[in-house]
């Protein structure tokens, strides 16, 4: 074993000792980088020239500028709370069937997550909007939080996906391509949460009992037209199509949906300034924070290229010629345990050097990979003890968070059917971007 390789190893060990031991993941990330880089380059000035660099470098970079104005959109759409009649439309459209308000909850939450990006936001929305009808239904509280936990997750990749956009910058790969190969994977997601939630009424009918809730025709175009759907779907197919189309750059259309939400905000009278004001606060926050743990990542990252063990993994893999889904299946397993101590951007910015050239090795493509995270990352939202979706339902619905990790349970099966899907059928994240871009 080399000596870079020798002291990469060990500095993963301290790594994740300390994060273990509660200290702020970007420090972790700078003093590890800068501390191996001593080791590695036998200089301190150069490891501290490093570290500067890497700041320097993630602050000033227009890439990152992204990151805030999907924010700001998100923010603005929380703050204003455009999604609360999706839900109402929603339920008027399919609260009537089986499982429907269940199923519906998945629905709305991709859709708010189209406009929000934030997983937090999401769980805490519809905790106060749809678990009191799945309540006043008599649907058992394990599924009612267990499906808002799952569905608040979809967020995290449907876009604008700021998990999605962390990868693009840690990644250098195309946040467009990325973001389009969202949609595609979202959906499939949301189709996987809405089979799972069937098959568990149909193991346990009780959980789910049949409701009275089919509407008439015009109380449903009325939902429609009150919702917002139509609307949303606008400010939506403005920002991402025209960054598809190529009219704007991506930081450009989080400006262009950001102006989109607040006409919005302005037509269904939820506009104030005091909402816009407390979205800016919130929205510099927030980037605030994904500035300092890019900055860490940064220069973790170049440490890992001088240790040389993300070469050593694509050797290991290339040379022992393992089968592609075997690859990922293992992937998964480990992200599965990483992301029950690691929160997800943190997460995403720590594995991505690592792993990235061990999925290129086994011949997937990076735009693939940033889903295969993301998708990842989402499950960490519901798995104990982080599982920081399910602490939200629970702390907004007052349902217990044992109850609401059980309740997640079944939908963590149906993340690893997710995996195993994208690694026997990779054009799941990768036919859109080659179609549209």
């Amino acid at each position: 074993m080399s000596f870079n390789l020798l002291i990469g190893i060990i500095i993963i060990v301290v790594f994740l000792i300390i994060i273990f031991k509660g200290v702020p993941v970007t420090i972790s990330m700078m003093v590890c980088g800068v501390v191996g880089s001593m080791f590695l380059l036998r200089t301190p000035m150069s490891a501290i020239t490093l570290l500067g660099d890497s700041v320097f470098g993630s602050f000033t970079s227009y890439t990152l500028s992204v990151a805030p104005m999907f924010i700001l959109m998100g923010e603005l759409a929380t703050e204003s709370r455009i999604g609360g009649d999706l839900f109402d439309c929603f339920q008027k459209l399919t609260g009537h069937r089986k499982a429907g308000l269940a199923n519906s909850t998945q629905v709305v939450c991709a859709i708010f997550g189209a406009i929000c990006g934030s997983t937090a936001a999401t769980g805490a929305m519809m905790s106060r909007i749809a678990y009191p009808q799945m309540k006043r239904y008599q649907y058992n509280d394990m599924l009612s939080t267990g499906s808002i936990a799952s569905g608040a997750c979809l967020a995290s990749l449907i876009p604008p996906s700021l998990h999605l956009i962390t990868y693009g910058i840690a990644a250098e790969e195309s946040i467009g391509k990325l973001l389009i190969a969202g949609i595609t994977s979202g959906i499939v997601l949301m189709l996987l949460f809405i089979a799972t939630i069937k098959i568990w009424c149909l193991v346990n009918p009780n959980i789910a009992p049949q409701t009275e809730l089919k509407a008439s025709l015009k109380e449903r175009f009325r939902a429609i037209r009150k919702g917002g759907f139509i609307e949303i779907i606008l400010v939506f197919a403005l920002a991402m199509g025209g960054m598809f189309a190529g009219w704007f750059t991506p930081t450009e259309a989080g400006a262009v949906g950001f102006a989109g939400m607040l006409v919005v905000s302005i037509l269904f009278k939820r506009f104030s300034f005091d909402i816009l004001k407390k979205s800016f606060i919130n929205t510099m926050v927030m980037s605030g924070m994904i500035y300092a743990l890019l900055a860490g990542a940064n220069c973790f990252g170049k440490f890992f290229t001088l240790s040389r063990i993300p070469d050593s993994l694509r050797f290991l893999v290339e040379n022992l010629q393992i089968p592609s889904v075997a690859v990922i299946m293992t992937l998964a397993l480990i992200y599965l345990v990483l992301g029950c101590f690691i929160d997800g951007v943190a997460l995403i910015l720590i594995t991505t050097p690592i792993f990235l050239p061990v999925a290129q090795a086994a011949g997937f493509d990076p735009v693939w990979f940033g889903i295969f995270i993301v998708v990842m990352v989402g499950l960490g939202g519901i798995t104990p003890p982080v599982g920081v979706s399910c602490y939200i339902v629970s702390g907004a619905s007052g349902v217990t968070l044992q109850q609401v990790f059980k309740g997640s349970i079944p939908f963590i099966f149906a993340y690893l059917a997710m995996a195993l899907l994208m690694g026997i059928f990779p054009g799941i994240a990768t036919w859109l971007p080659s179609l549209l871009m």
